[in-house]
């Protein structure tokens, strides 16, 4: 009971803002309650009026029945209305708390857990959340109305109004020791609930590859591994739940036999007349069914919610999940320079660099080389933050990454990948992303040194076309200037490319070259390399080896005295004279 105090609490938080139609529902719903409370007293004085004969005081009561059955259903819609806007404010403002919390979750957690396990909480979970509000007033509002009952039951026998009271009781704590029990098997669900509905984002993500791939069948295998694991987990808990059920029907069917052997024995001995007998046993539904259907809904919702509300709240509260961590100093304008000073970094156990040591000067253009996994696409990431070290410092204009706020490292930092994500809406919203208020010329600007500008003007919808999810619409090569544009347009001092010419042709390679030869000496630029014949005109050139910096220098320097740059580079020669051939 504390815990859902507390979620409810916390939960309300995020619909203050639409306090007054809460406020608006719990209003009418006691309205509605005290209405409800009246309904069985005055059916009961219906039945025994119809039993006395007394047909003007009948006409009377039915008709003040017949006027609030009418109130309560005007009450009804505006109960609904406000229910409504309550729901919608607070499930959206949950939505975006727990999609700005999502963001905030280092990448190693992300690709530990999978994408599906936020997917669920986002979307399935916090709908739910707000149901308690609503659900939670219409079962508490059938409960009072079975009050009403229990009170004309007092009144026209104590004896069986006691009865109700004990026989209530216990199927009451059967419905309690039935959400222990269901509630265990639910969160085993749900967390193969999410490991299914990662499988299945990857489905649709991947679909292109798995067909390419002929990789349906075996990844059907796996989706039929999932399911079938998740469907077992189903039926556990189908099963928990009929189990109890099983029981709580048993002890109602002994209740109802009970009663009658009750109400027997009290007409037997004149102490119950045969139209108040008709009565009780007329609301034994009204109490065995509809109360303790009232009461088990309310005891679901709320196992509903704590459930859900846990599963969102360890999101927003930090209690699962790691979250980023940065520092409180601000530099408003980042110079470029840059270190890294004995850096250690693993992937879980695989270690990766293994004491990193370089320098980079403002403006200065450098290119890291060397074989696949020595560590060459690490060191962005370290440098943006998205991972942190495992030893060492790295440091921005003498700052130590730590110490800087987020704005300091993401503002100031751009990183152009070899797969670029480019989201599904139009290619101008993909470029304003990153800079809400750039000009349609600054857009122009930066498409046209990034040489998409004639592509983009041969399509019917220019800079409005829509590119699909992930850019699919887009060739690869299309996708990377997109993603050189979007970086251009969001004017960072250091730009960092991934291998962010591998998938263009020669001559829109030669276009991108001349646009970063544009841009040297006025930016610190980054790059990574597959091909070396795009780097000869970086002023320096770091090789990567074992996670450690083997040799640097410029191209012509590296060629004539390092034997590993020389093999990197005559391999490639040959790859270049093989593609000839």
């Amino acid at each position: 009971m504390k815990q859902t105090i507390q979620n409810l609490k916390r939960i309300y938080s995020y619909g203050r803002e639409y306090k007054k139609n809460l406020i608006l529902f719990i209003i009418i719903s006691i309205g509605v309650i005290a209405i409800n409370l009246l309904f069985p007293i005055l059916t009961a004085r219906e039945l025994l009026m119809l039993s006395s004969s007394l047909y003007k005081e009948l006409l009377t009561v039915t008709l003040m029945i017949f006027g609030m059955c009418l109130l309560s259903d005007i009450t009804s819609i505006l109960l609904k209305k406000n229910a409504q806007k309550f729901f919608r404010g607070t499930t959206k403002k949950l939505q975006m708390a727990s999609a700005r919390e999502i963001l905030k979750i280092e990448l190693s957690s992300i690709d530990k857990e999978g994408s599906g396990i936020f997917i669920q909480r986002l979307t399935n979970d916090v709908e739910e959340i707000p149901k308690i509000f609503i659900r939670g007033i219409e079962n508490l509002t059938g409960i009072f109305t079975s009050i009403g009952i229990f009170v004309a039951v007092f009144i026209i026998n104590k004896m069986v109004f006691f009865y109700f009271l004990i026989a209530s009781s216990i199927l009451l704590m059967l419905y309690l020791l039935r959400m222990k029990k269901m509630d265990e098997e639910d969160k085993i669900y749900r967390k193969q609930q999410e490991k299914n509905h990662s499988l299945v984002s990857e489905l649709v993500r991947g679909i292109r590859d798995i067909k390419m791939l002929y990789a349906k069948e075996s990844f059907l295998e796996e989706m039929d591994k999932s399911i079938e694991t998740l469907s077992n987990s189903q039926f556990n808990f189908r099963n928990v739940e009929m189990r109890q059920n099983f029981y709580i029907e048993v002890v109602f069917d002994c209740c109802e036999v009970l009663l009658i052997v009750l109400i027997v024995y009290l007409m037997s001995h004149q102490l119950l007349s045969v139209a108040s007998a008709l009565i009780l046993y007329s609301y034994k539904s009204r109490i065995f069914d509809h109360m303790l259907y009232y009461m088990g809904n309310l005891i679901e919702e709320v196992r509903n919610f704590n459930l859900s509300s846990s599963r969102i709240l360890s999101i927003i509260d930090n209690r699962v999940f790691k979250k980023e961590k940065f520092g409180r100093q601000s530099i408003k304008e980042i110079k470029g320079n840059f270190e890294f000073q004995d850096v250690y970094f693993k992937y879980e156990k695989q270690e990766v660099l293994k004491g990193l040591s370089f320098k980079v000067k403002e403006n200065e253009t450098v290119a890291f080389v060397g074989k696949s996994g020595v560590g060459k696409s690490t060191i962005f990431s370290l440098l943006c933050k998205l991972y942190d070290v495992s030893s060492g410092n790295i440091l921005i204009d003498g700052k130590n990454i730590k110490t800087l706020d987020e704005q300091s490292i993401r503002d100031n930092i751009t990183i152009i990948s070899q797969n670029p994500y480019i989201f599904n809406m139009s290619i101008k919203d993909n470029l304003r992303l990153v800079k809400k208020d750039v000009s349609d010329e600054d857009i122009k600007k930066a498409c046209e040194a990034a040489c998409l500008d004639e592509f983009l003007e041969s399509l019917p919808n220019g800079y409005e076309t829509i590119v699909g999810e992930g850019g699919i619409t887009l060739s690869g090569g299309q996708r990377q200037r997109l993603a050189i544009a979007r970086a251009l347009v969001q004017n960072t001092k250091i730009i960092l490319f991934d291998e962010a010419t591998s998938a263009l042709d020669n001559e829109t390679q030669n276009k991108i070259q001349e646009a970063i030869l544009h841009m040297k000496n006025k930016y610190t630029i980054l790059m990574i390399a597959h091909r070396l014949s795009t780097i000869v005109h970086a002023d320096k050139i770091m090789l990567i080896e074992d996670g450690k910096v083997t040799a640097s220098g410029t191209h012509q320097k590296l060629l004539s005295k390092n034997k590993s740059y020389q093999h990197l580079y005559e391999n490639e020669l040959l790859q270049n004279e093989k593609a000839i051939q």
